[in-house]
């Protein structure tokens, strides 16, 4: 994913944490607001696992976020993992990611 869609600073995630609309599944969480530029954030605690389980969720939640980049209206976006994501399938995080974008009315074909 280009860095341009990143969110970098703590105050911008903090933001996003009070501010945000969340919707939940089992494997991720996902909190939007509405903005112009889109922006990206993801986040995995140590509740998930070791270093090596949470880089390896991190760039799986990434790489299923990066086609749906496109498609999606700006606004900054947070997505965090829950612990049940470190054992889910590069799939079932691509499943879990495009279900809360359409729960929250956010991926074209969304219910209203």
């Amino acid at each position: 994913m280009n860095r341009v869609y990143s969110l970098k600073k703590n105050r911008q995630f903090q933001y996003v944490y009070r501010r945000g609309k969340s919707a939940g599944s089992r494997e991720l969480v996902l909190l939007y607001v509405r903005g112009g530029k889109l922006q990206v954030g993801f986040s995995v605690s140590k509740k998930v696992g070791n270093a090596v389980v949470r880089n390896r969720t991190k760039r799986r939640m990434r790489e299923a976020f990066r086609p749906l980049i496109d498609q999606l209206p700006g606004g900054l976006y947070v997505v965090i993992a829950r612990e049940a994501a470190a054992q889910a399938s590069f799939q079932a995080i691509g499943r879990s990611l495009r279900y809360l974008l359409r729960k929250q009315s956010l991926l074209p074909g969304a219910p209203a």
